[in-house]
């Protein structure tokens, strides 16, 4: 998801606040990459032998993430109500808890991660996640992280459960196609995953900006049953008067860090649109 607005207008007044709270949680602030060595596990980003990382994210999708691919101490910058990540302000608490990381865990369209990290003065790995919630993407990413963490076992037993999760809902959506036939939708970009989950036929993509009158008439002549709306980036009833209905995709986990409910109540969405074609 793009998101291209960011303000960070406390990072810098924060910076000073949270010195001491970063001396005392093991800070170095003489730093191992002006002499070319590291004081501290965290600088490579690996924990100690037998420690579990601790895993600081900027949301719950990056934390869910973490938490599938083994990482148990993952703490969430950022409340899960706020829907514009990049609009929050970091607390002296958050930049605290950076400071005692293994690993932190960011996407493209938040910059001011590496903000947070610095300000924070912690030698944590800065790790970029592709939020993206098609199911080859998320296995790619729970590689990826469990590589990282040392967690493939966990990770594995994650995946296995996913794909049983990820087919049954898949199964149970055809079986509500309208006439036994896989509808026609227009999807925000963004939540393309979800059209593919439910196996739906994709005639036309939008966003993340509004819109236009062009686009509008091009995607309506398609005359798509569905559109799938981002609930994180709406821009308003996408296509208005065309007899689609919209259908809200959450992408975002709960605070119970756990991926597969999104999908439990993207399908649930779609059936329930479906059924009202």
């Amino acid at each position: 998801m793009a998101r291209t607005r960011v303000r960070i207008p406390s990072l810098l007044a924060l910076s000073a606040a949270a010195l001491a709270l970063v001396t005392g949680c093991g800070g170095n602030s003489t730093g191992g990459a002006e002499n070319g060595t590291t004081s501290s596990p965290a600088a490579s980003g690996a924990p100690k032998a037998g420690r579990k990382p601790v895993v600081v994210v900027t949301t719950t999708w990056e934390g869910a993430f973490a938490r599938a691919a083994g990482a148990e101490d993952v703490k969430v910058i950022v409340p899960q109500s706020v829907h514009h990540a990049p609009d929050y302000d970091p607390k002296p608490s958050d930049l605290a808890a950076v400071a005692k990381a293994d690993f932190v865990l960011y996407a493209p369209f938040e910059p001011y991660a590496a903000k947070i990290k610095e300000a924070a003065g912690s030698e944590a790995k800065l790790v970029e996640v592709n939020l993206d919630n098609d199911p080859d993407k998320v296995k790619a990413e729970v590689d990826k992280l469990s590589g990282l963490f040392g967690t493939a076992d966990a990770a594995t037993t994650w995946k296995t459960g996913f794909d049983a999760e990820y087919g049954k809902l898949a199964e149970d959506l055809q079986a509500a196609w309208p006439g036994g036939k896989s509808p026609n939708v227009v999807t925000q970009v963004f939540t393309t995953w979800a059209a593919r989950l439910a196996g739906a036929t994709t005639v036309g993509t939008y966003g993340p900006e509004a819109v236009t009158p062009a686009q509008l008439a091009g995607l309506s002549a398609k005359k798509p049953a569905l559109v799938l709306d981002n609930a994180h980036m709406s821009t308003g009833t996408v296509l208005p008067d065309s007899g689609a209905r919209q259908v809200k995709i959450v992408n975002y986990p709960g605070e119970d860090l756990d991926l597969l409910p999104v999908y439990r109540n993207a399908a649930a969405e779609l059936k329930r649109a479906m059924s009202a074609s």
